[in-house]
């Protein structure tokens, strides 16, 4: 009997839709129904496709519903590959898609002669590293259109691509390039700007060649021209974008479909260069497309290895987490130290008390920057949403202390000082999902949330009534903070193991902090954590070999 219980009403239901119309007998509808409902299910945790058995194929193959390789001429909802890997079709020609457009791309590399030279411009020589991975980066972006530059935080991606861009820019400097820097995300968008705008400053070039890089960073939704509620695009493989070079920060976070329609609105002759951590969380959608990409590109991937961010505690912190080295890690949080600690069952009282020095700002009536620099500087981070130790669970617990002590008044759900997140993108208001704005009161003392502006101005109130729906942030779940970084983090986990807890997770979320990291959990959650790490079974790398 097809086993309803093990999946979702979704999953069921469409095991069951697909089943009805397939030519299988009686006795292979089982078989089918429970093959089909476990491939929607695998979906939902990440996957891209099911590996079959050769029986479940031959049952597949009798039923009509799907396309081979080899017999791939008529459209079905299914495709098994060369491998036995079960896809939905619309994730099959993602993947045909990306692979297909990033080879053309890679067929028109233009090999630049003399570059040593202006190497040397940019990235002068440094005794302490044997090798210099910033260079060997330019390099590639100069000789090659498709350029993966990864590593941890603080290695100096976004210095490294300023630089890039730089010298591009002066070896096309009788035709500048037309450039576009994006991110998966509005508050990863704004630290790549951020970024840019401080490396910009340091460039050793001239200002004519400054003045020819891009001054704004956007999400990819909004470089591709959303078109809500639709999934699609006003650029795509029809409609090309019209940059010579596209460079994406953060692409850790880019799921399968949207890598797919990005790549596939770039000009087969444009440049394509992907910032990412291929350690940090996957994308929350289907795919780990970066780690994919890496391994099956691996002369188009540089690594830096040299981290600037952080060094010491923090360091050995991430190290010993990346490589499951539970003891070691446990132990740093153990050892009295200002940059890694344990905090106890009084933690609130701390939470709290790392947010005077912003509710004293608000009090004096400081500027914008000043008082949103202040927010920024602690976030609490937690795994999930809903429970103990959750997003809300700590933004509830806080708030009542913060009203106890008279910083805010929760008779109203819009108090002043209330941090807020968008949830839903709102095109009108240029308000994207991930955008964090304050609730303070303007030149009339009127109630407004306050956003950062993209173009580097001061701040955009809007009243509480006009945004779309946002959430209180003291606390925020890791895979929000991705993109972001602050001088000290709270890492909050859950009293039970589950399965959202792996090694990625707490990986980003100690590397979002600078200078200073707490820790809310107990050592039994905190090894199980470092012991487990993200699998997901994907194409992407076998089918790109098939290409070679």
């Amino acid at each position: 009997m097809f086993e309803l219980s093990r999946f979702s009403r979704l999953d069921s239901a469409f095991a069951q839709f697909f089943s009805t119309s397939s030519l299988t007998s009686k006795f292979e509808q089982e078989t089918l129904k429970n093959l089909l409902a476990q491939l929607s299910y695998i979906y939902y945790q990440g996957n891209t496709c099911l590996k079959l058995s050769s029986q479940q194929k031959k049952i597949l193959l009798n039923s009509n519903l799907v396309t081979t390789t080899e017999n791939n001429l008529t459209v079905r909802p299914l495709h098994i590959d060369q491998y036995n890997h079960l896809y939905l079709r619309r994730y099959w020609d993602y993947e045909q898609r990306l692979i297909t457009k990033l080879r053309t791309m890679q067929k028109n590399d233009a090999f630049i002669s003399n570059l040593e030279d202006l190497l040397d411009v940019f990235f002068q020589s440094n005794p302490e590293l044997k090798t210099n991975y910033q260079r060997k980066a330019a390099k590639c972006a100069v000789n090659q259109n498709i350029t993966i530059i990864t590593g941890g935080p603080g290695t100096g991606k976004t210095t490294t691509v300023v630089k890039i861009l730089a010298l591009l820019q002066k070896i096309n400097v009788n035709k500048p390039l037309l450039i576009a820097l994006a991110a998966p995300t509005g508050k990863a968008a704004m630290r790549l700007q951020e970024s840019v705008t401080s490396s910009k400053a340091t460039l050793n070039c001239e200002q004519s060649i400054k003045d020819v890089l891009p001054k704004v960073v956007t999400t990819i939704h909004r470089l591709l021209g959303a078109k809500p509620p639709s999934p699609y695009f006003q650029y795509n493989q029809k409609n090309l974008l019209p940059y010579d070079l596209i460079v994406i920060d953060e692409a850790s976070m880019i799921d399968l479909a949207m890598m797919s329609k990005l790549v596939s609105a770039i000009k087969p002759t444009a440049r394509l260069i992907l910032l990412g951590d291929k350690e940090q969380l996957v994308s929350v959608e289907s795919g780990t497309v970066l780690a994919d990409l890496t391994e099956a590109l691996p002369n188009n991937t540089i690594e830096l290895q040299k981290t600037y961010r952080f060094k010491g505690e923090i360091k050995a912190f991430a190290e010993a987490i990346n490589q499951k080295n539970f003891m070691q890690a446990w132990k740093l949080t153990q050892q009295k130290n200002a940059a890694i600690e344990h905090l106890g069952d009084d933690f609130l009282v701390y939470l709290a008390n790392q947010h005077i020095n912003y509710f004293e700002l608000i009090k004096k009536r400081a500027n914008f920057k000043e008082i949103y620099a202040a927010f920024n500087k602690f976030q609490i981070l937690c795994a999930h949403r809903e429970g103990k130790n959750s997003v809300s669970d700590l933004n509830y617990q806080l708030e009542k202390v913060l009203h106890s002590r008279e910083y805010i008044n929760l008779s109203t759900t819009w108090y002043v000082g209330r941090p807020v997140m968008i949830a839903q993108n709102n095109t009108t208001l240029q308000l994207y999902n991930g955008d964090i704005g304050l609730c303070l009161l303007d030149e009339n003392s009127e109630v407004k949330v306050f956003f950062p502006r993209s173009d580097g101005g001061d701040s955009q109130g809007y009243s509480p009534s006009r945004l779309p729906h946002c959430e209180t942030v003291f606390a925020m779940t890791i895979h929000k903070s991705q993109g972001s970084e602050f001088e000290e983090v709270c890492v909050c986990l859950p009293e039970y193991q589950q399965t959202i807890l792996t090694k990625e997770l707490l990986y980003t979320a100690i590397t979002r902090a600078k200078e200073r990291i707490k820790l809310i959990t107990t050592e039994a959650i905190f090894v199980a954590t470092v012991q487990t790490s993200v699998t997901r079974i994907t194409g992407l790398v076998e089918q790109f070999k098939i290409t070679l």
